[in-house]
């Protein structure tokens, strides 16, 4: 996956593992300003477009899978089930980028339209829908800001845990990897791990969770219910058809949208790059721009776009994702250097990454003490 190589724009043509400035010349209304006017209005006819569309793929994933690999000699059988796996997690985590979206009002002109086409695809993928987005909309107001945001804060060197330095070898990688991959999503919403630190416990299924506002509350037993209601259907599916069916026709191609979530938001978050700030120098725009674009090939489509425009998604949250592209590219003369897409190949990013992003640190000799830029151990 990525493309990797291709040297199409002027932010390729240097060291991508440079750092970004920390203070622009811009405002954000300056880029809202570059942006032509349509590509900030959302149709709920366009929006639903690609839910049907996205549907009716996975369905014709399905019903090729539930129809024919049966019927294949196991050794072929063996082949084609990740063949479906890949090919339904990557669909349906098409379906996941647009509830997400729907989170961010982006889906229409009516919240409560977006509201529930986001809770019902949402839920249907082990997402609490209006849970995450409210933690996500905190992520979004304090991006890369130590104190504030709610996930992928890194560690600083003192805080660095014994077993991450036990880890801290190819095998060790390897397994802290597939760990993310597989358990860090649930683990997320489960226990905040990674998360912002609020004195006790906080998850995203308790309502009184700190992580929540008292107006928000009610929605999050919402939430709580639209994943009761999947559990309870997965269920009576698992009796109608046996655990072994369903896992491999549902369960797993949801793994794998979980899978897929973890590294695309890993990868736009993770990078030598990338500053973080802590109170005495972080504001918005300097966290916003603190992000970078990814390159996933093919996927792109697939993924609508979510993994190269992501960039322009925390300054502007509420473009949609068909008018995302054109709005990216219109904001990048503006940005200058502040815009950052690193192409190179996802699996050799993800490896660099786990590699030399291990703890954060401010440069001893910088007026800067409260930015803070990667290292390996």
């Amino acid at each position: 996956m990525g493309a990797g190589g291709r040297m199409s724009d002027p932010s390729e043509g240097k060291n991508i593992l440079e750092r970004v400035p920390i203070d622009p010349p811009f405002t954000l209304s300056d880029l809202k300003k570059a942006i032509p006017a349509h590509c900030f209005e959302r149709s709920v006819i366009h929006s639903s477009y690609y839910v049907v569309h996205d549907l009716i793929v996975a369905y014709v994933f399905y019903f090729l899978a539930n129809t024919y690999i049966p019927l294949l000699p196991t050794p072929w059988a063996y082949l084609a089930w990740p063949v479906y796996w890949f090919c339904q997690a990557s669909i349906l985590t098409g379906l996941w980028v647009i509830g997400h979206e729907c989170g961010h009002h982006a889906f229409s002109d009516y919240q409560l339209i977006d509201d529930a086409v986001g809770f019902v695809l949402h839920s249907a993928l082990y997402t609490p829908y209006f849970s995450w987005k409210y933690s996500h909309r905190n992520h979004h107001a304090n991006t890369n800001s130590l104190d504030n945001d709610e996930v992928y804060i890194p560690k600083r060197k003192a805080k660095v845990a014994v077993y991450s330095k036990l880890l801290n070898n190819p095998p060790g990688r390897v397994f802290t990897l597939v760990f993310r991959l597989t358990l860090g999503f649930p683990l997320y919403l489960l226990t905040n791990i990674s998360g912002k630190k609020y004195g006790r416990f906080a998850n995203h299924f308790d309502p009184l969770s700190p992580i929540f506002t008292e107006r928000e509350r009610i929605q999050v037993v919402i939430s709580d219910i639209g994943i009761l209601a999947v559990l309870y259907a997965t269920k009576l599916l698992v009796e109608a058809k046996g655990i072994a069916w369903v896992t491999s026709m549902y369960l797993i191609p949801v793994l794998g949208v979980h899978m897929f979530f973890v590294l695309i938001t890993y990868l736009h978050h993770t990078h030598l790059s990338l500053p973080h700030y802590d109170s005495t120098e972080w504001n918005w725009i300097r966290g916003a721009l603190s992000t970078i674009d990814r390159d996933f090939g093919f996927l792109n489509r697939v993924f609508h776009d979510v993994t190269h425009t992501h960039v322009l998604h925390h300054l502007i949250s509420y473009i949609p994702h068909y008018h995302a592209k054109e709005a990216r590219d219109a904001i990048k003369p503006v940005l200058g250097e502040f815009y950052k897409i690193d192409r190179t190949p996802i699996f050799k990013a993800m490896w660099r990454e786990a590699k030399e992003c291990i703890y954060i640190e401010p440069d001893e000799d910088s007026e800067h003490k409260g930015t803070y830029w990667y290292h390996k151990m």
